[in-house]
């Protein structure tokens, strides 16, 4: 038996153990794409289509999606435009806020010692496992005895506040960033706003990335929180407004089937931006990754 044959018998189990984790993951790529491919073949459909009988996983011999993006941003005067931007808005105000505050307190906890810092991050802990729409309702009757409710302040200033994200930094921030570094930096005389600026965030990027994209992507995907604060349509997020069609649609069963379709263009729609931010963002993120893994 040659060296190369050894070698192939060497390797062979070990690709073995790899086949079920493999299959595994195919069934859950297959499990995730399912739906988004059900969703991109119906947005192409018209009533016609959608309610003939075809198969609900493939296209129908008509396909108009102009016509469905027609009827999309012209139905109830446009109001789909709106509500595009009120999630825009809420996602980059809310989302690059959250950021904002997550790093500053992450690393604030992760490289300073004050009084109240284990209590406090023992909160932040706990705050952790509280599922936010537990708290919608308790917001709700704080900001309504403030009259904040029906307001753009009472989707984005809830949104604000993101403990896991401020988790995160602080882990980051602890492994990331050496504190000989910071004590060199402090010795030449530099300033902490200096020290934080051009010392220790170039070191985050890649947390700060993670945590922007998980913050835009909670906000842009509330619902229950702008469901409950507002009554104003003209306020409403892309997905309350979506879920607002979804409901008149079923309530009128013979006037609501051409509804049906441009509901699903517009979720489909909807989701484009999300998969723009991670295009963008991911050369920062794995740059990021990539420079750290360097160190």
């Amino acid at each position: 038996m040659t060296t190369t044959d050894r070698a192939l018998l060497a390797r062979s189990p070990r690709k073995q153990r790899y086949i079920p984790m493999q299959i595994l993951l195919a069934f859950l790529l297959v499990y995730f794409l399912v739906p988004f491919w059900w969703v991109f073949v119906n947005s192409s459909k018209n009533a016609a289509g959608l309610f003939g009988g075809g198969s609900a996983l493939w296209f129908a011999d008509t396909i108009d999606y102009l016509g469905n993006l027609g009827q999309l941003f012209t139905y109830q005067d446009g109001i789909y435009v709106r509500w595009l931007a009120n999630s825009a808005m809420y996602a980059i105000v809310g989302g690059v806020g959250a950021t904002v505050l997550a790093v500053a307190a992450g690393y604030g906890f992760a490289k300073y010692r004050f009084a109240g810092r284990q209590l406090g991050f023992a909160i932040l802990l706990g705050s952790v496992m509280v599922p936010t729409t537990a708290l919608v309702i308790p917001t709700f009757i704080l900001f309504s005895q403030l009259g904040l409710t029906n307001t753009i302040w009472a989707v984005i200033l809830p949104t604000l506040l993101n403990p896991f994200g401020v988790y995160l930094m602080h882990v980051y921030t602890r492994e990331a960033v050496p504190d000989e570094l910071l004590d060199a930096a402090r010795v030449d005389g530099a300033s902490e706003l200096r020290i934080f600026v051009q010392v220790a965030l170039p070191m985050l990027r890649p947390a700060v990335v993670t945590v922007l994209l998980l913050s835009v992507v909670a906000s842009w995907n509330n619902y229950f929180l702008p469901l409950a604060m507002l009554s104003d349509n003209r306020l409403f997020p892309v997905t309350v407004g979506i879920g607002l069609w979804q409901g008149i649609a079923s309530a009128n069963n013979s006037g609501g089937t051409s509804l049906w379709s441009i509901i699903i263009l517009g979720s489909l729609v909807s989701v484009v931006p999300l998969v723009i931010a991670f295009l963008t963002l991911q050369k920062y993120w794995q740059g990021g990754l990539s420079i750290g893994s360097l160190k």
